[in-house]
């Protein structure tokens, strides 16, 4: 677990930021150039959003810089570069927590970003998505695209045991029992301490059990009851029913794409993969030799989950959002902005369909204009076709939810600025590698997780 030194130096520097950034990245006297991080730092993906700028200066006259920070670095770059006074003039691809903790620490410029929301039109964004990203009456930042956590499952193994859909933990633990056995492993999940994915993962197995991070009133309650059976359940499966190792992003779809594992989490932007779209991440399976669709073809999902302890299924799932911090090239960041959100949108969503469903359904003339050319977008990277091609409707239907189902941890109960805080201390992936190891039982993990989010709580105040 980390250090109380650790936590207060972390919190300090978080501290530091509204102090030392009053500078911003550039200024109206300068806004024929803007400075815009993204932290949609995969190739394809700069050289597609480079396209999409490209036409923003042609139409605008207004050079961009466009710098790729990674979310595992973001924290730490934010604050480097804003004790220098070197906020950039626009974000993007940001999480509901990097918005919380920018808003934290009074960096973002809410009535620039309101004033963005407001020219395109609040209405015509998705209700849950401005709630999400809004505190009280200021808007946070610009809800751009959504993507959604699954529980994805080979159903051709399910249905030659005699296996229902995983859609609660007796089914999921069942069905991990039942189907782990020679080279296949009944579940893999992420037990690696320092990666993201591996809060975002266990928070969605934890939602499904009524295990929240914090009550209305604020207080931690990760050691609660709820929280104590998620410990003990996500345990039981990456201890008795996983791969070996510490596991990851990478080496949990690697394992499902060799065929080595029957269910594993991971988020809609994996659906391009599976279809063997992408050459750098093809399935590896035995029959996927033959047919690079074999796992699209024979995988189920879901959505929510369902706890014993749970009033009612519930997932994790992600808004992205755009955001002007405060010290920016505040016209030029807004044309920035409402470009991407309108004339560039759905070359934007068209840069990851499976992981970018429209924040903005449409436009006040076409309600549903970008929803609908989302449904006929290609994916895939090397090779490319739409969705359709290899999904049935119902699969596609997983991509449409929306957020109206999210609850992410915290947002909701006000404490969002904790929220961002823990994706640079994580100590809810540090008490899953505990747990993960044999170190700890899911009582203890849970105190311990709870008392660490508790000291960084109080560092915050």
């Amino acid at each position: 677990m980390p250090s109380t030194r650790r936590r207060t130096a972390a919190a300090a520097a978080l501290a530091m930021l509204a102090l030392s950034a009053c500078g911003g990245g550039g200024s109206d006297a300068d806004a024929d150039s803007i400075t815009v991080w993204t932290t949609d730092t995969l190739p394809d993906r700069v050289a597609a959003t480079k396209e999409i700028i490209s036409a923003f200066t042609e139409e605008t006259g207004i050079d961009v810089e466009l710098v790729g920070v990674s979310e595992d670095q973001f924290i730490q770059t934010l604050t480097s570069e804003a004790a220098g006074g070197e906020l950039p003039d626009v974000i993007g691809g940001m999480s509901l927590g990097f918005v919380r903790t920018l808003a934290a620490n009074e960096l973002l410029d809410t009535d620039a970003n309101a004033a963005v929301v407001e020219a395109l039109g609040a209405d015509t964004f998705s209700p849950e998505a401005l709630a999400l990203t809004s505190d009280g009456d200021a808007q946070l930042s610009v809800p751009s695209d959504i993507w959604s956590q699954l529980l994805i499952y080979r159903t051709d193994l399910f249905e030659q045991a005699g296996l229902q859909p995983p859609e609660t933990y007796d089914d999921i633990l069942a069905a991990a029992e039942e189907l782990d056995a020679g080279k296949v492993a009944g579940f893999v999940g992420p037990t690696s301490p320092g990666d993201t994915f591996t809060q975002q993962t266990f928070e969605h197995v934890a939602l499904a059990n009524g295990c929240q991070l914090v009550d209305d009133a604020g207080e931690v309650v990760l050691d609660s009851s709820q929280c104590v059976g998620a410990f003990d359940f996500y345990g039981e499966l990456v201890t008795n029913y996983s791969v070996p190792g510490v596991q990851d992003v990478d080496t949990t779809r690697a394992a499902y794409f060799a065929g080595r594992t029957a269910m594993i989490v991971w988020s809609t932007f994996i659906l391009d993969e599976m279809a063997g779209l992408r050459d750098d991440a093809l399935p590896s399976c035995p029959e996927c030799r033959q047919d690079p669709a074999f796992l699209a073809d024979n995988s189920g999902f879901v959505t929510s989950l369902q706890g014993p302890d749970g009033e009612a299924p519930a997932q994790f799932g992600e808004v992205v959002s755009w955001a002007i911090p405060t010290g920016s090239a505040t016209e030029s960041s807004q044309q920035f902005v409402e470009f991407l959100m309108s004339d560039g949108y759905e070359d934007w969503t068209a840069i990851a369909p499976e992981g970018k469903f429209p924040a903005r359904p449409g436009t006040e003339e076409d309600p549903q204009q970008y929803v609908d050319t989302w449904d006929t977008l290609p994916v895939g990277v090397d090779e490319k076709a739409p969705l359709a091609d290899f999904y049935p409707p119902e699969v596609l239907e997983v991509l449409r939810t929306g957020p109206e189902d999210f609850e992410p941890w915290g947002i909701t109960q006000g404490q969002g600025d904790l929220v961002g805080a823990l994706l640079g201390e994580l100590p809810v992936p540090q008490a899953v590698a505990a747990l993960a190891s044999g170190e700890v039982d899911a009582q203890t993990a849970a105190e311990d997780a709870a008392q660490d989010v508790r000291s960084i709580q109080e560092s915050l105040q």
